[in-house]
This record gives C-alpha cells, sequence and structure tokens, in this order.
C-alpha cells in the first residue's frame, strides 16, 4: 500500500446482517476500502492470503474455528495484517485470550461509527486501540496474576525438581513410574506456565526464584 490508498479493510462475522451493516459503514469514509467478507475463522484465515487485507474487523464467537484462532493463524502468517476484535462479550478471558493471539484492538459492537474508523486507521499505524471494558478487564488480570510459578501443579513442581537435577526424560519417567510421554506432557506445561523457551530456562527460572527445594 502506497501513501494515500484507502486502507483494505476484510469484514468477519458469521452474522450477515452485522456484514451488511460494516460494508455500509465502511462505504462511508473515503479512506477505508471494503476488501471483502468472511463468515468464519477457516474462511478468514483461507482468504487473507488472496485479499490482503491491512485491518481486519474479527469477530470472536463464530462456528468452527473463532475468531482468537484465527486471528492467531492470520497474524503468524500475515503479520502485515492488523486484526481489530469487534464482538458483543466483554468476558476477561475472551479478551486475554483474543490479544494473545495477538489482536491490536479489542472494540465492542456499540461503539460509534467514526470510533470503529479512527480504530482502523489506528491499527493500521500500528497503535493498539481498547475499549474501556478491554483495558478494565486486562488490569484485573494483571492485578489477580501470582507470582511466577504459583500455577505449577504438584506433579508438575516434582518434574521440575528432578530438571533441576539433571534428570532427562526417561529418567524422570523411571523415578517417577509414570510413562515417557505423561513426562512430556509435564514438561510442556511447566515450560508454558514458567514461559520458558526451553528446559535450561526452565531450571534457571526455578533456581532463581526458589520454585523447589
Amino acid at each position: 500500500m502506497t501513501i494515500g490508498d484507502p486502507i483494505r479493510v476484510m469484514i468477519v462475522d458469521d452474522h450477515a446482517v452485522v456484514r451488511s451493516g460494516l460494508k455500509a459503514f465502511i462505504k462511508a469514509y473515503e479512506d477505508l476500502d471494503l476488501a471483502g467478507f468472511a463468515r468464519n475463522g477457516e474462511e478468514a484465515v483461507r482468504l487473507c492470503g488472496d485479499l490482503r487485507p491491512d485491518v481486519i474487523l474479527m469477530d470472536l464467537l463464530m462456528p468452527g474455528m473463532d475468531g482468537a484462532a484465527a486471528t492467531k493463524l492470520i497474524r503468524k502468517n500475515y503479520p502485515q495484517t492488523q486484526v481489530i476484535v469487534l464482538t458483543s462479550f466483554k468476558e476477561e478471558t475472551m479478551i486475554q485470550k483474543a490479544i494473545q493471539a495477538g489482536a491490536i484492538g479489542y472494540l465492542l459492537k456499540d461503539v460509534q461509527s467514526d470510533e470503529i474508523a479512527e480504530a482502523i486507521r489506528l491499527a493500521h499505524a500500528g497503535h493498539s486501540i481498547l475499549s474501556p471494558e478491554a483495558t478494565q478487564a486486562l488490569m484485573n488480570i494483571a492485578s489477580q496474576a501470582g507470582p511466577l510459578g504459583f500455577d505449577l501443579s504438584d506433579r508438575e513442581r516434582e518434574v521440575l525438581a528432578l530438571l533441576v537435577k539433571g534428570f532427562n526424560n526417561t529418567e524422570i519417567a523411571a523415578h517417577l513410574v509414570v510413562s515417557l510421554s505423561t513426562v512430556k506432557h509435564h514438561v510442556s506445561h511447566i515450560l508454558s506456565k514458567l514461559e520458558a523457551s526451553n528446559r535450561a530456562e526452565a531450571v534457571a527460572l526455578a533456581v532463581q526464584n526458589h520454585l523447589v527445594n
């Protein structure tokens, strides 16, 4: 896209009435251009490569692949495309899931047309746009978060302690009398909960934060 070209917007929503309304809204702004429609997450991911939208207005709850899953795939495969979630839902878990998937914005469907248009412009420029409800929800989630490792189960702490001792997966399985696949499952969960990229980083975090004896 060159300077002066309209921003290409793709609409992803399973309700025809919503798609029609958003189409009329986009046509009302000279700097916005309708790139196309998708009725669900799968279709959005499939069409994104052909339509190459600059910004996507993404519903969350749709049949098949939901908006968060579609957002994650689109942001991975087409990082130049920004996604704004436009939904009726303001539950904290849904907001967190959408933002973690890579959405740059989260708006409720009761916002005014001018607010959506400005959100599209800001998203295209790389700026995050959150509704007041989404901002408050993320603040609540942040305030409720416990210290690193607070959500490790007792068994995961046992596995982590053995990792710190230098045990490999086979040795851990023998020590705990469980299958190798079970150990791999526990290790995967440990890495995810500690946000560690590998076993060595998990061990370092465990020692630094006194997560094991």
